[in-house]
């Protein structure tokens, strides 16, 4: 957890109800029905003492190509990712969403929260990815949003007027390793304290804005 806090303030109250989480997917190509998933990556957030969004935990799986999936030569050579190496341990797309989802979902019941919204730098393409797998696995446990995201392609044109995401974190003061781009668990790092560090900067004291009251509880008659 993100250290001791009240015991009403928590990260889903914080989204309304929703809970936040940085995700990044590395694949074959940029079709989602026809292109391999490759690898998700995921951090988890939640808030600290002071309500500040902060980093918890994170997730990496590989995953096998499914069966027909295409792998594109152009993407695969950007991602570097070798789907024969010995040490790759990757599991079929069923069970890599099972491991993806299951800590996820106890992060959702331990906040109260009543959907994820996924975090990611052109969040859609993601969120794209991971539905398309979904439907594919007939998986009914996904704890995401199907179509709300926060996008920090717009959260940084915004906070720092760059939309790469090497140069928004350049423009916050933070180092972009061209080496480890391009794997999911990198990727899904950096987003993350770029996600923090803006939302912090733009809320208001203590963080907590917009911290609403909770509902009032009506007495019987």
């Amino acid at each position: 957890m993100g250290g001791d806090r009240p015991d009403d303030w928590t990260v889903s109250r914080r989204f309304r109800g929703f809970m936040p989480v940085v995700v990044d997917v590395e694949t074959g190509g940029l079709n989602p029905q026809t292109d391999a998933l490759l690898e998700l990556a995921a951090v988890l957030l939640d808030v600290d003492a002071q309500g500040k969004i902060v980093q918890v935990d994170r997730i990496q799986l590989h995953v096998a190509p499914f069966e027909g999936a295409n792998l594109d030569p152009v993407s695969m050579k950007i991602n570097g990712i070798d789907i024969d190496h010995p040490f790759r341990n990757a599991l079929s797309e069923a069970e890599a969403l099972q491991q993806f989802f299951q800590p996820i979902r106890q992060r959702l019941k331990l906040n109260g929260a009543r959907r994820a919204i996924l975090v990611g730098h052109n969040a859609a393409f993601d969120l794209a990815v991971i539905n398309a797998a979904v439907a594919r696995c007939g998986n009914k446990r996904n704890p995401f949003h199907p179509f709300s995201t926060f996008d920090t392609v717009t959260l940084s044109a915004l906070a720092v007027g760059e939309t790469v995401l090497a140069k928004a974190l350049e423009a916050i003061g933070l180092e972009w390793d061209s080496a480890q781009a391009h794997s999911a668990l990198y990727d899904a790092e950096q987003t993350a304290e770029l996600f923090c560090r803006i939302m912090n900067a733009f809320s208001k004291p203590n963080g907590r804005a917009p911290l609403r009251a909770p509902p009032v509880k009506k007495s019987p008659d």
